[in-house]
């Protein structure tokens, strides 16, 4: 197979160009939550099916990540990027023009899957282009970018809402994916995987197990845990994913192998990226609803405020990359971690019906840059953790994980906010409010656990010196 020559500036157009479409693709997990009024009168629609215009992109975004590192691997990684983007900017025009509620739910579930194939093999084409000693700068930036995304979501669906329309929350992808797709063709260099089959077996259970959970995870709060529905589809999602596992134990080239788990290192960055995710997403949803709800403002003003937490990554985020090549990244990630834990803490022990924006300022300082100190570090553990054939394979992984993760948080927590409190009054929200972002903090203080359990870079190093050499990715000519 002949060898490509990288593009000039490749590294530089690669992190321009992976960052641009993580964002697109982060962006989306949140963004629509403070359009849904708004939806509703112009589609149509009673609440449950509004909850679908979230979910939808969830879990078809969740189920089929690994599908898309696999496929990515396989075929070529920019090829399937370059399909992915096409697929998820075509989407969103579609989700744009949805005359009807339902036909907006199928463009967002088309959205997640070209999300789910693009999104996984930004890391690992990043990766490819950028020399190794430069690679924790620009997993700092990489990492930023979609730091902001996610945590920006509501923030600019709600000011696109207000002051223009609830379209252009999907409008605004259209422009980005025509401007990056011909930059990928040109600008990024072709890489592969193992070039193993395709494993269909471990893609039908571990596609079938991540659906019931998360299905029963994004429906258990609406529709009650002990909806018949909800149970069968946490029940058979376990018993898929034992299945999955197995599989990874005994299979022929599976794609996920249950050997990367031996590693400390990848056993721990995916359980804190889980845990994180848990945490920092169900407060999210709620914080912003707290603050539009209880405190009174706009969904602009609401996210302004938030932008301490918000805006943070921006900041902080690339001098954590930078810290993570010099000292390692676990002691970046762990410290992250605890950081974000301790300003879900104080921002659950100040929540009041009234309390002032000052009080909770630091909290949001603490959370923002724990948050921008976890990103870049932890991409960087995730992808130094494997041989380089495999890095395909962890990115999908820790994504999945990841949005698994950030199910589980929305559920978990609205299900501890609805126990305890409700929104029947300003005082019900707070009551309810606390005790979840109590657990929230308990979960992010879990995953700073499971980074402590990560070795450090110099015991890292002697194991990688002793391992088989990696092969090189294989590049071929486009």
């Amino acid at each position: 197979m002949s060898q490509q020559k990288a593009p000039r500036g490749g590294a530089v157009w690669a992190l321009v160009i992976t960052s641009v479409a993580g964002f697109m693709a982060a962006l989306d997990n949140l963004v629509v939550t403070t359009a849904l009024p708004s939806i509703r009168k112009d589609l149509g629609g009673a609440l449950d099916d509004l909850e679908w215009t979230v979910s939808a992109y969830t879990l078809t975004f969740a189920v089929l990540l690994m599908f898309g590192a696999a496929l990515g691997d396989r075929f070529g990684r920019r090829k399937l990027f370059l399909v992915g983007l096409t697929v998820f900017t075509g989407a969103s025009a579609a989700a744009a023009l949805a005359p009807g509620i339902d036909s907006l739910i199928a463009t967002r579930a088309v959205q997640g899957v070209g999300a789910a194939i693009m999104m996984p093999l930004t890391l690992t084409l990043l990766t490819a282009a950028v020399p190794a000693a430069r690679r924790g700068m620009a997993y700092g930036i990489w990492g930023a970018v979609n730091g902001l995304a996610v945590a920006s979501g509501p923030l600019i669906g709600g000011s696109l809402t207000e002051h223009v329309s609830w379209h252009w929350i999907f409008w605004l992808n259209v422009p980005l994916g025509l401007l990056v797709l011909p930059l990928a063709r040109f600008r990024l260099a072709e890489s592969y995987g193992t070039g193993a089959a395709l494993d269909v077996p471990g893609t039908l259970l571990v596609s079938g197990g991540l659906f019931g959970i998360v299905y029963g995870l994004v429906r258990g709060p609406a529709d009650g845990w002990a909806d018949p529905v909800v149970l069968t589809g946490l029940f058979a999602g376990t018993a898929l994913l034992a299945g999955f596992v197995l599989h990874g134990i005994r299979g022929r080239n599976p794609m996920l192998p249950m050997r990367l788990f031996r590693s400390r290192a990848f056993s721990g960055i995916n359980a804190a990226s889980l845990l994180m995710f848990l945490g920092m997403f169900g407060s999210i949803f709620l914080l912003s609803q707290y603050m539009q709800g209880v405190l009174g403002y706009s969904p602009t003003q609401a996210g302004l405020r938030m932008l301490p937490w918000t805006g943070m990554p921006m900041l902080v985020a690339p001098i954590a990359g930078i810290l993570s090549d010099r000292i390692g990244g676990r002691p970046v990630v762990a410290a992250g971690l605890f950081l974000q834990a301790a300003g879900l803490g104080y921002l659950a022990k100040v929540a009041t019906t009234d309390v002032a924006y000052s009080v909770q300022l630091p909290g949001l300082i603490i959370s923002g840059i724990g948050m921008a100190l976890f990103f870049a570090p932890a991409s960087n553990l995730v992808m130094s953790s494997v041989l380089p054939r495999e890095q395909g394979i962890a990115s999908g992984a820790n994504n999945a994980l990841r949005e698994v993760g950030g199910a589980l948080g929305i559920a978990v927590m609205s299900s501890i906010f609805t126990a305890r409190g409700g929104y029947g009054s300003a005082q019900l929200f707070v009551d309810g409010l606390r005790p979840a972002l109590v657990v929230g903090s308990a979960a992010v203080t879990l995953a700073g656990v499971a980074a402590l359990l990560i070795p450090t870079r110099r015991r890292t190093g002697r194991a990688a010196a002793t391992a088989q050499p990696a092969p090189a990715l294989e590049t071929a000519a486009s």
